[in-house]
Formats: C-alpha cells, structure tokens, sequence
C-alpha cells in the first residue's frame, strides 16, 4: 500500500530575475548541490542569448522557448493480462514545464565542443526558432502517443 502523495515545495524566484521558472531551471540543472555553478551557467546563458537575439526580456524568450518544448501528452506504461502498454495520458502544467527544462538540459549537454553557456544558449534560442534537439523530442513523444492512441480505453 502507499503512502501519502508529497507535498509540493515552493521554490524561491531567483536573485537576478525575481523568476521562478529561472530558479526551477536552476535546480534542473544543478549537479551534486553546486548551485552556484548552475547560477553562472543560466545567468551566462541569459547574457548570451540577450546579445543574440536582441530583446530587452530574455525572460520572454527563456519562456516562449520552455513552451515550445512542453509536452501535451506523455506515454505511461500499464500492465494488463501480461502485456505492456503505452498508454497515451495528458500532460499536468507544472510537470510538462519540468519535462521541457529537463530535455533543453540534456539536450545542451549532449552538444559538444563549447563551453556549457553557450551550448545551453544556443538550445535555448533553437527552442525559441521552434527547431533543436529538444522540440525534435517533444514530436517524437507526440508521434509514439499518436501512433498508441488505441490503448487510451486503458487509461487509469
């Protein structure tokens, strides 16, 4: 049996942008509780991308790019009668904008040969064209819920 749901924490908005979408993405890309470090990335991303595109809110493109990459729909695995099926649910809000954050990170990561500003700015700013490696993630996720979109009778 399980125990109770967790409680969602609040996190704080950011020093610089008094943001929380800014802070989540913080946290998201933080490794081994060096938060500082993952400060100086988005901060330096931020001061890159307002160069490139030439905008006086670069939290207006941070936040058109997250859209862009946030999912409607996810595949949820489901055991029936001994087969496993993809099943196609709804995205909640909060967890598709944590989905979106996530893909842009691995997606930057994964980009090789720059300094990680600069690979997480130019991810960001592909995200804001509507191109990249993280909105090719999102279709592809679409497609396969599309494509499985027979088993949605199963949903729990």
């Amino acid at each position: 049996m399980r125990r109770r749901r967790a409680e969602k924490r609040e996190v704080n908005p950011d020093p610089k942008f008094n943001q929380k979408s800014v802070s989540r993405f913080i946290n998201i890309l933080m490794i081994d509780g060096k938060k500082w470090n993952a400060e100086r990335i988005i901060y330096g991303s931020l001061d890159i991308l307002q160069q490139k595109t030439q905008k006086a809110d670069v939290i207006e493109v941070l936040t058109k790019a997250i859209d862009n990459v946030r999912p409607l729909l996810e595949l949820k695995s489901r055991r029936v009668g001994g087969a496993t099926y993809q099943i196609p649910v709804e995205v909640r809000g909060d967890r598709g904008a944590q989905l979106a954050m996530r893909w842009m990170r691995n997606a930057a990561r994964s980009r090789k040969g720059k300094p990680m500003e600069q690979r997480l700015a130019d991810e960001i700013l592909d995200a804001f064209n509507g191109q990249g490696t993280s909105v090719k993630k999102k279709e592809e996720i679409h497609k396969m819920a599309e494509a499985n979109r027979a088993f949605s009778h199963y949903r729990w």
